[in-house]
């Protein structure tokens, strides 16, 4: 594996690697947030997130479907990371219907629209 960031802008690239761009409220913590505090939860995020045992796909589809279950907003983004990290729609629409299996209706009447959401910032993350 790679080096681990350690400073805020490292930590901050990661995301900028993941997605294309840093999201606002992700941005406002980086630009508001208590700089210990900051690099505490960036280790953290970063140590999870990037596991030995798993792929950065892998990580993403499982981030995707558990964030899709809870109908999370934040499951665009990592609809998104899924794809840039080499998932494809038809996997994506696969885990959707994971969801739906757990949380039901919702799940799968929000896909659709998730599908569409994570294809605007796609071409928006390539613009």
């Amino acid at each position: 594996m790679a080096e681990r960031p350690s400073t805020v802008e490292e930590f901050r690239a990661t995301y900028e690697d993941m997605l294309g761009f840093v999201p606002p409220r992700v941005a406002s913590r980086f630009e508001q947030g208590e700089p210990e505090v900051l690099l505490a939860q960036e280790r953290l995020r970063n140590l999870i997130m990037y596991p030995e045992a798993l792929d950065q796909k892998i990580v993403q589809l499982v981030l995707f479907g558990i964030l899709h279950a809870k109908l999370s907003d934040a499951a665009k983004l990592h609809g998104l990371a899924a794809l840039r990290a080499g998932a494809s729609w038809e996997e994506l629409r696969a885990v959707i219907d994971l969801a739906f299996l757990f949380t039901g209706y919702s799940a799968a009447n929000r896909g659709p629209q998730l599908l569409a959401d994570i294809a605007d910032l796609e071409k928006k993350s390539h613009g």
